[in-house]
């Protein structure tokens, strides 16, 4: 935190500060015409199937490319953790460091998920967020960030002494074991930072520290993607419910969470630009 200060201002302490602010990543060159043509096509959306995500708990689910998925919040106030990987490499997985750097600290309707290098794609887009209307509040905060990491219970000893093993990490890890029969030690290396799907979350005015607050999601609040290619998606409902007290307790007042699998006619989607691996020569302008 930059509150502690031993160093000595310079003598041109005014001509090194106070630089106009410069965007690292201007994200104009990614648009493309895609979110028009899934705002049209989601019209159109059958579904498919439905997994219920219990509290306290996570699960995976499939989705094509091409189909749609929603979570959603069904019967109280309930955030969720989100992992995703390309359903046939788990090395590829989303990258919410580089997702952050591209759209801001929380990512909404037409924001893309991408994936980690040396793929770097997109491996869905936001097509419908029941939540917009929050935008930012007085303290900063808003929903569905890719700020935090996931309550982990590495953190949850350091911190408390305490062992707690139903932190979204280990749910996410169990749920991975369980779907790819994978070693635990293996799984535990590949559950990555996760879209906190719901979550009030941002950082303090004055020490820049992260902070939860109460999500405002609802019972039929939701957030819908489109998967960009063949997709895994591994979900965990928080054990802080809806974190607006403890993070990972049994104490909170927990709620399962759905997620939908929607398919459209792919007559809706003939126009869609498609994402593509980066085409970056790997061999680092050595070969």
């Amino acid at each position: 935190m930059k509150i502690k200060k031993f160093s000595i201002k310079p003598s041109d302490l005014n001509y090194r500060i106070g630089a106009k602010p410069v965007v690292c990543y201007p994200n104009d060159k990614i648009q493309d015409n895609n979110l028009d043509i899934l705002l049209e096509a989601r019209k159109h959306l059958v579904r498919q199937k439905e997994i219920i995500i219990s509290p306290r708990d996570a699960n995976t689910f499939e989705v094509p490319n091409g189909d749609f998925f929603r979570i959603e919040s069904i019967e109280g106030p309930q955030v969720g953790d989100l992992n995703l990987f390309q359903q046939n490499n788990l090395d590829e997985k989303f990258y919410s460091g580089k997702t952050r750097a591209l759209y801001g600290t929380h990512i909404s309707v037409g924001d893309k998920m991408y994936s980690t290098i040396p793929y770097l794609r997109s491996l869905a887009t936001i097509t419908w967020d029941t939540l917009d209307w929050y935008g930012y509040d007085s303290d900063g905060g808003s929903v569905h960030d890719v700020i935090g990491t996931r309550c982990d219970p590495y953190t949850s000893k350091l911190l408390s002494g305490n062992d707690y093993h139903y932190c979204c990490h280990s749910n996410l890890t169990r749920a991975l074991v369980k779907e790819k029969n994978i070693d635990i030690k293996k799984a535990e290396l590949i559950v990555h930072d996760v879209l906190n799907v719901f979550m009030c979350t941002g950082f303090t005015h004055d020490t820049k520290q992260y902070f939860m607050k109460a999500s405002p999601v609802r019972p039929g609040d939701y957030l819908e993607f489109f998967a960009e290619t063949d997709l895994l998606g591994v979900l965990s409902a928080c054990p802080g419910g809806d974190c607006g007290s403890e993070h990972s307790s049994d104490a909170a007042k927990c709620y399962p969470l759905k997620v939908s699998i929607w398919s459209v006619d792919k007559k809706y989607l003939e126009n869609i630009k498609p994402s593509k691996i980066s085409s970056y020569n790997q061999n680092h302008g050595l070969d």
